[in-house]
């Protein structure tokens, strides 16, 4: 879930962090010759991999071994009220992100017996940092302040 908001926001703060390039080298499921480079329970993204680009903690385990020449890692500074608000959207994913979730209606309007209601579905665009129904209209105003352009 830190990679899709991570890439929502085109933010991985990752400003004033390293960054590797060149080979990367995944063995035993574990990425090789960076414990110099990453602190222990430090987020990382991993780019140019077949099989493992996204965000991890380091260290990651099982990941799927490969060895990619053009890769890179990029060490990142999550800030604490980021990592909450991860917290708040996987929790808010796991009980709405369903349209079959009994606690969320897919339907925008319903009518029977004389009664009728509609929902809001996320104003004219209908685009998902407008829908309410979403994690990214649900949390806009807290995940714009980290929003990068």
């Amino acid at each position: 879930m830190i990679d899709d908001i991570c890439a929502y926001l085109h933010n991985y703060f990752d400003d004033n962090q390293p960054k590797y390039f060149g080979e990367i080298v995944i063995s035993n499921g574990a990425l090789s010759d960076f414990g110099d480079k990453l602190q222990t329970n430090q987020y990382f993204r991993i780019v140019g991999s077949v099989f493992n680009d996204g965000v991890y903690k380091y260290p990651a385990t099982g990941l799927k071994d490969e060895t990619f020449k053009d890769g890179a890692v990029w060490a990142m500074a999550l800030p604490p009220a980021f990592l909450d608000l991860v917290k708040d959207i996987q929790d808010w994913q796991s009980k709405y992100g369903t349209a079959d979730s009994s606690a969320l209606s897919p339907f925008t309007s319903e009518s029977f017996g004389g009664y009728s209601y509609s929902k809001s579905s996320g104003g004219t665009s209908g685009n998902a940092s407008s829908n309410p129904n979403s994690w990214q209209g649900a949390f806009a105003s807290r995940l714009a302040r980290w929003r990068k352009l």
